[in-house]
């Protein structure tokens, strides 16, 4: 079966042999758009200024847009009284393994925290906003099961105010899809590219590892470029898998390569080299042509909750936030986020000649998902796993998140708008 592109007419195939395997991570999509709803309105002004987690944009009364010298990575879980958008039951894009409403997750506190920045000012995420701000737009995910989730938690926030509409699906388990949003003329997709460069999954029938080729972009995604608008990386996971890795033709090195004749390098240092030549392809292809370059934004690592092993009763059983200094980013969750807050801002130095029309930016998630070890479907993965009683041995899920899950708010009056043409963003009370 071939993956096909249907934009514009232009169409690519590529062989799906191998099985592709369900991803391991997932991101807490609700803190996500409020983190791209301020990231967009940033980037209209100030496109190759630092992170939003270091160097926000904050708004007045007035309408005025202002520095604020704060960390919106900093911050806390705190009560809210206010649910999600929507619930298990109205939304038909979740994936049924983070279905947790509908597969009877007795207690529901999960939905009732939002993240609190200490010292920022958030918009909770407007479906309406996002939709004006995206008019006549494409926007892409691609990565691993994060990209999958995120984008099935905007599909279900942005279907509470429009509706969209399937147009195109391939792959092993619908990895490619496509949406449109006829309402706005937009564009939603999402690429199953668990490296970002090309690779090889490990199957049933072939080796018991990855082959990952860190100097080779995955066209799959790559080819379309020159039709998307927006594009939302995120990897992280994958990478801790056996695998086989190449540069340059020849072997590179390996990760967890028993009975291979390879050395093993681990696999900080080749994540770092995809995440390189996912920025290096994006820079070249969208900052050589002409017209409205492209918006990139790359997601930290999101660390699992594991408290035992994955197929035992009580993996995953917390159910409430992390309170203040019980627990810290720290060992491979920091390294993972290092490296990718490291290459985005070399990605921002290389791309600076193109004068504004490739705008970048960090989505730091690694805290806020940390702090929450509640929100994860453990088993109830599958539906109703306790209906003929609690079991020893029982499949768990303590790397994905339930939907609807993790938000962001600050009051439920606040909205963010886009004063179009007059250059500055207002700030409705």
């Amino acid at each position: 079966m071939g993956v096909t592109s249907l934009l514009k007419g232009h169409s690519n195939s590529y062989s799906l042999n191998k099985k592709l395997f369900l991803p391991f991570s997932v991101y807490a999509p609700y803190a996500l758009f409020a983190l791209l709803l301020i990231a967009l309105f940033r980037l209209s002004f100030h496109p190759f200024s630092s992170s939003i987690n270091q160097s926000p944009v904050s708004f007045s009364k007035e309408g005025n847009v202002y520095e604020n010298p704060c960390n919106y990575s900093n911050g806390k879980w705190v009560h809210d009284r206010d649910g999600p958008l929507y619930n298990g039951t109205t939304c038909g894009t979740i994936k049924e393994g983070q279905n947790c409403i509908l597969h009877g997750r007795p207690d529901l506190g999960y939905l009732y925290w939002r993240w609190k920045p200490r010292k920022c000012r958030l918009p909770r995420f407007d479906p309406n906003t996002f939709l004006r701000l995206l008019r006549n737009k494409h926007i892409a995910f691609v990565g691993d099961s994060i990209a999958r989730n995120q984008l099935e938690s905007l599909l279900c926030m942005l279907a509470t105010v429009s509706k969209p509409n399937l147009v195109y699906t391939s792959g092993a388990d619908n990895k490619f899809r496509r949406w449109h949003f006829d309402s706005h003329k937009i564009v939603v997709s999402v690429y199953w590219s668990p490296f970002l460069v090309r690779g090889i999954e490990k199957s049933e029938t072939g080796p018991n590892h990855n082959e990952v080729y860190v100097d080779s972009v995955d066209e799959r995604w790559g080819a379309d470029l020159v039709h998307i608008d927006m594009i939302v990386l995120s990897i992280g996971h994958w990478f801790l898998h056996p695998a086989v890795y190449y540069e340059s033709g020849s072997v590179l090195g390996c990760h967890y390569c028993n009975g291979l004749n390879h050395s093993e390098i681990g696999f900080y240092g080749v994540m770092r080299k995809a995440i390189k030549t996912a920025f290096k392809t994006i820079i070249e292809r969208k900052g050589a042509n002409h017209g409205d370059g492209i918006d990139v934004f790359l997601t930290t690592f999101s660390p699992s909750h594991f408290e035992g092993q994955w197929d035992k009763f009580g993996a995953c059983p917390r159910t409430k936030p992390y309170r203040k200094g019980e627990k810290r980013v720290e060992g491979m969750d920091a390294e993972m986020r290092v490296v990718d807050v490291e290459e985005m801002e070399t990605a921002k130095l290389n791309a600076k000649k193109f004068k504004g029309r490739l705008r970048l930016e960090t989505l730091d998630v690694t805290k806020l998902s940390l702090l929450r070890p509640d929100g994860h479907p453990g088993p109830y993965m599958y539906p109703f796993p306790f209906a003929n009683g609690v079991h020893d041995r029982v499949q768990n899920d303590c790397v994905h998140w339930c939907l609807p899950g993790l938000k962001l708010k600050v009051s439920s009056g606040a909205k963010a708008r886009l004063a179009h043409g007059s250059g500055h963003l207002a700030w409705p009370e």
